[in-house]
């Protein structure tokens, strides 16, 4: 079990030192900072039950989100699975479905990105039998 954990990390390490090489600093920075909102969000519910946000908002600037539009889908699939799996490794439990949402804003306070999370609950198929009745 030790080996894989230590193979596992040294992907990870290796995948986030090939995104610093081929994109700019700021979805390096993403990344941390998606992490960080993902821990500071966490909540214990138990000794073995640890619940944090599954809705993630990422505002960047005009200026970033031309330069990972760029890229395509991969950016936005990169954050994601780079945020899978920080949870994965501190044993975190998601609130509901995983969504990372990326929209283009003016008014980011650092000028390149804001990061924000909420837990959003999951929306059953049955909920809207009753409306259709």
């Amino acid at each position: 079990m030790d080996t894989l954990t230590r193979i596992e990390r040294a992907i990870e390490r290796f995948e986030d030192a090939l995104i610093a090489k081929v994109f700019p600093n700021e979805p390096v920075e993403l990344l941390g900072a998606l992490r960080e909102e993902c821990d500071s969000q966490a909540v214990v519910c138990s000794s073995s039950r640890v619940v944090v946000p599954n809705a993630y908002d990422v505002e960047l600037s005009d200026e970033v989100y031309e330069e990972l539009s760029r890229h395509g889908k991969q950016a936005g699939q990169t954050l994601t699975d780079s945020l899978m799996r920080h949870a994965d490794e501190q044993g975190y439990e998601w609130a509901g479905p995983l969504t990372v949402h990326v929209t283009k804003s003016s008014q980011v306070p650092n000028g390149r990105y804001r990061v924000a999370a909420a837990p959003l609950t999951h929306i059953r198929a049955d909920a809207f039998a009753d409306g259709a009745a």
